[in-house]
């Protein structure tokens, strides 16, 4: 994909081994990406990545995952901070845009851009809040198996429960990413709870964490931490009181927060089995 324009932004499809410049751009806005991040996103992702370039240097970033036929997710909308106020986002953003074609389109976007993107269609589902600090204290970690030994496919049956698309290939690379490790709690051999947590740029983050209660949750979120001190993050869908509890039980405080909106109806998701969103990236 390539296009020119006036102001000689041209915008192209990343190689995979250019998405770690959009990692760290994160990085830099303070979104604290995984330091595993990038091999995830470009194994899931494919084409999905853009970047705006004026004179063959990269001023303008934006990622438009397309799931499957009927639900796109859009991240890393990014600008250079130098050159921001110039409509070279907007430019980036409209061809992502075109990139999704006639799917619903889904973004965790900062608070204060909502109203930008409602002019493109966008809606307010809820907010995600996210929690951050050192664990006052260690829940339970009831009798937890590794995730790996759950088959993929329940995985991504489970998944599919919580957004709005299956996404196999992001799970897949997910899970087989270094320094990832994923935890899980079967009841009468279904995933009762299960999450995954990650080194970040700063301490490390839980996502996902997903439950059928916060006893369940709270079972799985303490394996994950384990002994290791640090600061961890949780990203908890405000509406789910209970999510927002445990992270409260913790010791965790609100660091950052996000509106996940959506240009259309999206099937129906089990919010209140997110006690931690995977990753407001790729969702």
């Amino acid at each position: 994909m390539g296009s020119k324009d006036d102001n000689t932004l041209l915008i192209r499809t990343m190689r995979a081994d250019e998405i770690p410049l959009a990692v760290s751009w994160a990085a830099a806005e303070g979104w604290n990406p995984g330091v595993a991040d990038a091999q995830c996103f470009a194994a899931a992702a494919g084409d999905g990545f853009l970047i705006g370039e004026i004179e063959g240097k990269p001023a303008a970033i934006i990622s438009i995952v397309n799931y499957d036929d009927r639900f796109a997710f859009l991240g890393f909308y990014i600008v250079r901070p130098e050159l921001r106020g110039q409509g070279l986002g907007l430019q980036i953003w409209q061809a992502a845009l075109r990139q999704a074609g006639q799917r619903i389109i889904g973004l965790d976007g900062v608070v204060a851009q909502q109203a930008n993107y409602r002019k493109s269609g966008f809606n307010l589902s809820h907010n995600n809040i996210r929690y951050g600090g050192v664990p006052a204290w260690r829940g339970a970690e009831g009798d937890t198996v590794a995730l790996s030994d759950i088959p993929l496919e329940m995985i991504v049956a489970e998944d599919a429960r919580v957004f709005p698309a299956d996404r196999a290939a992001f799970w897949q690379a997910w899970l087989d990413a270094p320094g990832h490790k994923g935890r899980a709690l079967l009841r009468d051999g279904q995933l009762a709870a299960w999450g995954v947590i990650r080194r970040s740029r700063t301490g490390r983050k839980v996502g996902p964490l997903v439950a059928d209660d916060r006893k369940s949750a709270e079972a799985v979120l303490a394996a994950l931490i384990g002994e290791e001190e640090g600061e961890v993050f949780l990203d908890v869908p405000e509406p789910n009181s209970e999510a927002v509890t445990l992270a409260t039980s913790y010791g965790l405080a609100p660091v950052f927060e996000t509106a996940r909106m959506y240009t259309g109806p999206v099937r129906p998701i089990a919010l209140e089995r997110v006690f931690g969103v995977t990753c407001f990236e790729l969702g």
